[in-house]
């Protein structure tokens, strides 16, 4: 129910129909802004909803790389805390910051934590990686990887080549786009 739920506010409030060019340089006659869906109470309810009986059970911390990280793992995690699970969130920045709190981890991620990484949409997967090698830079462990949409249907592959489980909420078949299109 919260899937098709999450899946009907995705379609309406998500999806834009036309000419884009990715982030890939590929082009596409639709584009997923899930931060349409991630950055709305209702949407973020949905997602928090659906993810939350997904993650592991020994998940400390969830974050990945701002932006799209941010939203989903803020929400998850206010969500997770009304819920009786404490779980902290954080972002990992493009770029490491030389001033203040220096590095590229910002929140309340510690050493050690078992972390699920998130992202708003992944198409190839190369973002979402970043974010894990900087967790486990750190010294925290990634368990999971979750996203809402997973666009491209190539991130399970690298997932899987690092032994980390990938929760896509959503894939681009289930919205009725192939992946790669």
């Amino acid at each position: 129910m919260d899937r098709e739920a999450l899946r009907q506010h995705v379609l309406e409030h998500s999806v834009r129909r036309g000419e884009f060019t990715l982030k890939s340089g590929q082009r596409s006659t639709w584009f997923l802004d899930t931060k349409q869906t991630a950055c709305r109470p209702e949407g973020i309810l949905l997602v928090a909803n659906a993810a939350l009986p997904l993650l592991p059970a020994e998940a400390t911390a969830i974050g990945g790389l701002t932006m799209g990280a941010d939203p989903v793992a803020f929400g998850i995690a206010a969500v997770a805390a009304t819920r009786g699970r404490p779980l902290r969130s954080f972002s990992v920045r493009k770029e490491a910051k030389d001033h203040g709190v220096t590095g590229r981890l910002a929140g309340a991620l510690e050493p050690g934590d078992k972390v699920v990484i998130t992202e708003d949409t992944v198409t190839r997967g190369s973002s979402i990686m970043e974010a894990v090698d900087a967790v486990q830079a750190f010294g925290a462990e990634p368990v999971a990887i979750l996203v809402i949409v997973d666009r491209g249907g190539t991130c399970g592959e690298l997932a899987a080549a690092r032994g980390i489980p990938f929760l896509p909420l959503l894939t681009a078949e289930d919205l009725g786009f192939g992946y790669g299109t």
